[in-house]
């Protein structure tokens, strides 16, 4: 399962007096819509050519995107935002030169090797302070359902580039945008999880408010393996997994609150992901796949896939590629 398409866009041949209009409508598309200014002098004067390139990458669900540009600035208001239908948690990377990052009352003045956190669903600014080089991975809310990780895209939220988690993330996205064109559809699907697990890792928090029972990190791990395990079997129930891992239902909860999640919620996810997959990789019918993972009733699974997905499973089988995810479109 899964598909690559890589598109390119620069402004060569582009006529000076048209840039801006240009690189607004690419990065509009690329990333989401904003207004942009790439320059702050007078008309009067004569700046040097202004220069920028992007490169989109879709892994499946999820868009890499790369840029360079020259100096400029931009904003994504609330009026932008109204009515777009755009939930993603989007990790951006300072590959080169300097950038102002502003989300949820958090600035971040970024230098190579700085990330940082953004959120499509509120007003962002940012101002390029030198020629820079910075890539961006979008990814949808939906997508980190699959991992429990839903409530941990803290807009503003700046990662460390010197912790582990965020080292590797960063290393991994620089591998990838390398080599995505010569992935084959399973290596896709197989790099698309990694990048989840990655970005789930990167924005774990280094602390929870409400302290989890004891050693908490290790048995929700424990508990994730062991309901991957047992996707297509057993009744997945709170009180099903407090059984297996002797703890309370109380713990469980607690343990998949912590994530944003529910017990229930995140099988669903799960089951949903592991029938996502069966979609492109099995001759199965859409029928013997939902049943598989214990969609017994067709309608409702096709209600919960789309819910997910945003497409139908007969839609998503036949086009896998972009998950039918027009919303981050190509420009013409």
């Amino acid at each position: 399962m899964g598909q690559v398409l890589t598109e390119h866009y620069d402004l060569n041949g582009v006529p000076e007096a048209d840039k801006e209009g240009r690189w607004e409508e690419i990065l509009s598309s690329t990333h989401v819509d904003l207004r942009l200014r790439i320059s702050d002098e007078p008309m009067t004067r004569s700046p040097k050519p202004f220069r920028a390139t992007a490169r989109r990458m879709w892994i499946d669900d999820l868009a890499l995107v790369d840029v360079t540009c020259d100096p400029c600035s931009g904003v994504r208001s609330a009026s932008r935002i109204k009515g777009a239908d755009l939930d993603y948690v989007v990790i951006l990377i300072n590959l080169r030169g300097r950038e102002v990052v502003s989300q949820h009352d958090a600035a971040a003045e970024m230098r190579a090797g700085d990330a940082v956190v953004w959120d499509t669903t509120r007003p962002v600014k940012f101002r390029v302070l030198e020629p820079l080089a910075k890539r961006s991975l979008f990814v949808p809310r939906s997508a980190l359902d699959e991992i429990g990780a839903r409530s941990l895209g803290i807009a503003g939220a700046i990662l460390g580039k010197d912790a582990p988690a965020t080292e590797l993330l960063t290393s991994y996205l620089d591998v990838l945008a390398r080599t995505v064109d010569q992935l084959s559809p399973a290596a896709v699907a197989a790099a698309r999880n990694a990048t989840l697990d990655l970005v789930s890792a990167a924005l774990q928090p280094e602390q929870v408010d409400e302290p989890l029972p004891r050693d908490g990190a290790a048995l929700r791990a424990s508990i994730n393996r062991w309901i991957e395990h047992n996707l297509d079997g057993l009744d997945l129930s709170p009180s099903t997994i407090a059984l297996a891992h002797n703890v309370s239902v109380r713990s469980v909860h607690r343990l998949f609150e912590g994530s944003g999640a529910t017990v229930v919620g995140f099988v669903r996810t799960r089951r949903l992901a592991r029938a996502r997959q069966d979609l492109v990789s099995s001759n199965a019918s859409i029928t013997e796949i939902a049943a598989r993972w214990r969609f017994y009733d067709p309608s409702h699974f096709t209600r919960a896939f789309r819910a997910q997905y945003g497409v139908s499973p007969s839609h998503f089988r036949t086009d896998p590629g972009r998950q039918g995810d027009d919303r981050l479109r190509a420009l013409p």
